[in-house]
């Protein structure tokens, strides 16, 4: 089955250019792209599409992060990925707060959009290391609140295996699933079953959720 996608850019030449990369591939199927929130406020929650590719400043009346936290609790199951221009935008983490699970600069190949897509759509949280790394930072030096979080940290990371540590750990330190398995010597897909488990027993859905619990961060 085709992964579905939604675009919401205001700018028309950088999301005609998302519209061909997407089309060009069978393995998605581009259902709607939009300029500005407001019609993707309306409209997406009737379409609920597997992913949103969403700009993160959308020019005149509502950002991508405010879209986001508005949409997230209508489509629990539809993954959101920001797209930025700048790989320190300050506005990162509010996004992944509001509900992102990850990051792709506009910058990036057909290739690695491509690639991104399909991590988040496999359980992933797909941002380049200096994204990565910017979070953990973020996480080891501020509190982060997670509402409706009841479970113990520590009780939680006492269920995982010392493989499942040893992973979040490097997921931790920016490094990216392929980076993990070379590390490891194990494969890409032992890396992704381990990630998988680990989300499962931490009850959480993505790579920046997890290493919040993993620095014991509520």
């Amino acid at each position: 089955m085709k992964i579905s996608i939604c675009i919401v850019e205001d700018n028309e030449q950088i999301r005609s250019s998302f519209e061909q990369i997407i089309s060009m591939d069978k393995s998605y199927q581009l259902k709607a792209s939009f300029g500005n929130a407001e019609e993707a406020l309306l409209k997406i929650p009737l379409m609920r599409p597997d992913i949103v590719l969403m700009d993160i400043n959308l020019g005149n009346g509502k950002n991508g992060i405010e879209c986001v936290k508005a949409l997230k609790p209508k489509l629990k199951d539809t993954l959101f990925m920001m797209c930025t221009i700048y790989e320190d935008d300050e506005k990162i983490f509010d996004a992944l707060k509001s509900g992102a699970s990850g990051y792709i600069l506009k910058k990036a190949t057909p290739d690695q959009l491509l690639a991104a897509i399909k991590e988040l759509h496999e359980g992933g949280a797909p941002m380049s290391t200096q994204i990565a790394r910017k979070v953990v930072s973020m996480l080891q030096t501020g509190k982060v609140d997670e509402p409706g979080v009841n479970n113990s940290p520590n009780k939680l990371l006492e269920k995982l295996s010392i493989r499942e540590k040893e992973i979040l750990h490097l997921l931790a330190n920016g490094m990216m699933y392929k980076e993990i398995a070379r590390h490891l010597g194990i494969s890409p897909e032992t890396v992704r079953k381990h990630v998988y488990h680990v989300y499962e027993k931490l009850h959480v859905d993505n790579r920046v959720q997890a290493i919040n619990k993993f620095f014991d961060r509520r």
